[in-house]
């Protein structure tokens, strides 16, 4: 595989740290303060709201080359949040590395695979018919993760890895805010989640690489100490009247996943230890399918009454199911779960030559309940951060740049190669 030329000088952070202020000094406030909307309670309540926005002005050289100004509003990753389908987004990047590291001669993204099952909780796979030719990949599987957020499709993804490689690897490259502990969406313990399954990929009928199922020797655990939320959670259709412990849950920091998103977006712009080993081609499929809209896949083919343009785009268009304008792109990944909702994101607009990076989380359960499916989604957490990206977006149109942005690397052909 050829890998991808990391060309040009690198361009480092003009303010390298994520800082916080008062409220009363702090940029992204003074921003939602100028243009309040209908949010002003939430943004004078942002505490209880469990607010966090990290957004990151990119300004270029006569040379396109991307240099970086952050803003951060109530940043804290000592103070956690459930990061739901976010964790899609670090766990898809490695699974394509992981087949580079490979290095195995017809071993790739497109390969057809097969999942065995070993071990109590696991289940088998011998195909795919969401996809053009029935088979599994691990490219359908994170095609399926960037459309709609499909967890099952995660859930394969961290069974190729396994548990601990996950964690390990993302620690080791320098992104320590991380423990994540388990599939979504399937019911199982904590010792059932370290086991993951056999894989089988195939050329025709020939195995082609083979990979036996993997216990996690290690225990990950959640490093923060104020995990429990709320005042009680619902549990086999009965209320328990205490707090819900989140120790067992998957962590994330918001600072973490937007620094992942920039080594993704700019690969040559981070310390070469924080990139992951991609090639030209993978980075191609990943800003294709993060910034895809769900009525523009075949295979699978996704109806835009269940799955509008914003389905899984809450920043600027989270409030509305119209058709999201074609100039405007978005590449990222959001989660939404337990009244959190997170998105992070790199938004363009090609017509306007405008880019920046934005991630934010809101925690919206006024009752303090969890799981009881009482949360409100839809008359705060789309709005609001839809209404953030917004502001951010408008701000960005009227900034003065001494230079456009060249955005052509990420204009994509979403008619072309879909399979």
């Amino acid at each position: 595989m050829k890998k991808i030329v990391l060309m040009g000088v690198l361009v480092f952070l003009s303010c390298s740290h994520f800082t916080r202020h008062n409220d009363g000094d702090n940029f992204i406030y003074k921003l939602l303060k100028e243009s309040p909307g209908n949010f002003s309670d939430v943004i004078e309540n942002a505490q209880e709201y469990e607010i966090q926005v990290l957004y990151t002005q990119i300004n270029r050289n006569e040379k396109n080359e991307a240099s970086f100004k952050n803003f951060s509003w109530q940043l804290d990753a000592d103070s956690y949040f459930y990061p739901a389908s976010t964790v899609k987004f670090p766990a898809a990047v490695l699974a394509l590395e992981k087949l580079n590291n490979l290095g195995i001669k017809g071993l790739d993204k497109y390969t057809k695979l097969t999942i065995d099952s070993s071990f109590s909780g696991q289940t088998a796979v011998v195909n795919d018919v969401t996809s053009r030719d029935s088979s599994a990949s691990i490219a359908h599987y994170i095609k399926k993760i960037f459309l709609v957020s499909d967890n099952d499709a995660f859930n394969r993804i961290y069974e190729f890895l396994g548990q601990g490689p996950l964690n390990k690897q993302l620690w080791e490259k320098g992104y320590k805010d991380v423990a994540l502990q388990h599939r979504l969406s399937v019911y199982l313990s904590t010792e059932q989640n370290r086991h993951t399954n056999a894989f089988t990929f195939w050329h025709d009928k020939n195995i082609i690489f083979q990979q036996p199922p993997v216990y996690n020797e290690t225990v990950i655990k959640n490093p923060l100490k104020d995990l429990k939320r709320g005042n009680g959670y619902f549990k086999d259709g009965e209320i328990v009247n205490e707090p819900f412990d989140f120790s067992n849950k998957n962590y994330i920091s918001l600072p973490t996943l937007h620094d992942i998103m920039k080594s993704v977006i700019f690969p040559e712009a981070v310390e070469p230890s924080k990139r992951f080993n991609l090639t030209e081609d993978d980075y191609r499929f990943l800003y294709k399918y993060m910034s895809m809209f769900p009525r523009e896949s075949d295979y699978p083919k996704y109806h835009p009454k269940d799955y509008w343009d914003s389905y899984v785009k809450f920043f600027i268009f989270g409030d509305s199911k119209e058709a999201i304008p074609e100039h405007i792109r978005i590449f990222n990944k959001v989660g939404e779960a337990y009244g959190y909702l997170i998105d992070v994101a790199y938004i363009i607009d090609f017509e306007k030559q405008v880019e920046f990076m934005l991630s934010a989380v809101i925690h919206v359960n006024a009752n303090k309940i969890f799981n009881d499916g009482v949360y409100e989604y839809d008359t705060i957490g789309f709005p609001f951060l839809s209404h953030l990206g917004k502001v951010v977006y408008d701000y960005e149109l009227q900034r003065d740049r001494k230079y456009k942005p060249d955005l052509e690397k990420f204009r994509m052909d979403y008619n072309a190669g879909s399979y």
